[in-house]
C-alpha cells in the first residue's frame, strides 16, 4: 500500500487536489471510468464480472485537519484558525509547513515563552487563538513576500514505523482508508462498485454529501480511522477500540447508525474468514456513513474503521497488522456483496 506516500502530501480540508492527483495517476489502469466533480472528490467506477441491480460504494475521506491563515502581524508572525477538529494542547510547539502557490513554507507554533509567563497563565490550557506561527520574517512586509491570508497549513510530520509494527505520522485519518481503496480497485468483483475518494470531510462531511445524491447507492462501505482509547488513564467502558484487536466495525456514532443488516453480513463475513474484528463501544464521532445514509432514498451504511490512537494529531498512531485486517475483511465484504438480502 502507499500508505507512506499518502501520508506526507498535504490536504487539510479544502485543499484536497495534491492528494487527488496523486490516487488518480495510481488508480486510472484500473477504474473503467473517473470523474472528478466540481468539490473535488474522485469518483472511481470499477465495472463487475456480473449483472448486478446494487449500486454499491465503497468511501474514504482524503483531507486532514489542519489550519489556515488568518492574519499576518506587524511582525511578522502568523494568526490561524483550526480546520476540522484539533486539540489545542497538541499544537504548541508543532513544525507546519505553510502551503503557498509557489509551494511550502516552514514555520513552528509558537507561544510566550514559559519564563515570562505568570503562574496563573502557566498552570491554564493555552487557546491556539493566543499561539501564532514563526516563519523567521522580520516583520509583515517580509512575511507577505512568502505567505499570504487563506493558506492552508499543515502539520509537518514524517512517516515513521516503530515498536511492534507500528506507524506513526500524520493524515491516517483517512489516508489509510484511500490506501486501501487504492488497492481494493485492482481487484476484480462480481458487483459493479463506485470507489469514492472524498473532500472535506473534517468540516461537515460535505464531500459525501455531493456524492451520496449523485450516485443514490444502496449499499456503503465507509472506510474509516477512528479513536483507539487502549491508553493509560482511560475508564474501561471509555476503551472504544483496541489496537491490535482488528477492524472496527459501528453500531452508531453522531452522524449515523450502521443498517442492522448490513452490520450483520460485515461480522459474519469476518467469522466465516477467520478475521478477527471488533465493534466500537462508544457513541462518539462520526464520519462520511452520517452523509451518504440520508441521502435521496437513504443509503444501507456499514463503517468498517482503522483504530487509531492520538487521532487528528501529527503523532497518529495505527498497527499493520489492523490494516492487514481492515483490507482482508473489506475484500471479503465487497467479493461477496452482491449475496446481500435484507432478511425480513
Amino acid at each position: 500500500m502507499l500508505l507512506k506516500e499518502l501520508t506526507q502530501l498535504n490536504g487539510v480540508s479544502g485543499d484536497e487536489g495534491r492528494v487527488a492527483d496523486f490516487i488518480i495517476s495510481h488508480i486510472r489502469p484500473y477504474a473503467d471510468d473517473i470523474t472528478v466533480d466540481t468539490m473535488g472528490n474522485v469518483i472511481a467506477f470499477k465495472k463487475g464480472t456480473s449483472t448486478s441491480d446494487k449500486t454499491v460504494v465503497v468511501s474514504a475521506h482524503m483531507d486532514e485537519v489542519g489550519l489556515i491563515l488568518s492574519d499576518i502581524t506587524e511582525k511578522g508572525f502568523l494568526k490561524f484558525k483550526q480546520v476540522g477538529g484539533i486539540d489545542d494542547r497538541i499544537m504548541l510547539t508543532q513544525r507546519v509547513n505553510v502551503i503557498t502557490r509557489d509551494g511550502e513554507v516552514p514555520g513552528v507554533i509558537g507561544i510566550k515563552a514559559v519564563h515570562l509567563q505568570s503562574k496563573a497563565e502557566r498552570g491554564k490550557i493555552v487557546s491556539s487563538d493566543s499561539m501564532y506561527i514563526d516563519i523567521g520574517a522580520k516583520d509583515k512586509k517580509d512575511a507577505q513576500k512568502y505567505v499570504s491570508k487563506g493558506d492552508y497549513i499543515a502539520f509537518d510530520s514524517d512517516y515513521v514505523e516503530f515498536g511492534d509494527g507500528c506507524i506513526k505520522a500524520k493524515a491516517l485519518d483517512d489516508r489509510a482508508g484511500c490506501a486501501m481503496m487504492m488497492e481494493l480497485i485492482k481487484n476484480s468483483y462480481d458487483n459493479d462498485i463506485y470507489f469514492c475518494f472524498n473532500v472535506q470531510e473534517e468540516v461537515g462531511l460535505r464531500g459525501a454529501r455531493v456524492v451520496a445524491h449523485r450516485l443514490n447507492a444502496d449499499i456503503a462501505i465507509v472506510l474509516e480511522s477512528t479513536t483507539a482509547a487502549d491508553v493509560p488513564h482511560t475508564d474501561e467502558h471509555l476503551v472504544c477500540t483496541v489496537q491490535g484487536e482488528g477492524p472496527v466495525i459501528s453500531i452508531m456514532d453522531r452522524a449515523s447508525y450502521t443498517d442492522k443488516y448490513l452490520g450483520k453480513f460485515v461480522a459474519d463475513i469476518a467469522e466465516s474468514h477467520g478475521i478477527k474484528y471488533q465493534h466500537k463501544r462508544t457513541i462518539s464521532g462520526g464520519n462520511d456513513a452520517g452523509a451518504l445514509q440520508t441521502s435521496a432514498s437513504a443509503v444501507r451504511v456499514c463503517s468498517i474503521s482503522l483504530p487509531c490512537r492520538y487521532i487528528h494529531s501529527p503523532v497518529s498512531t495505527v498497527k499493520k497488522c489492523d490494516i492487514d485486517a481492515m483490507y482482508e475483511l473489506t475484500d471479503s465484504v465487497l467479493g461477496s456483496i452482491h449475496k446481500f438480502e435484507v432478511e425480513v
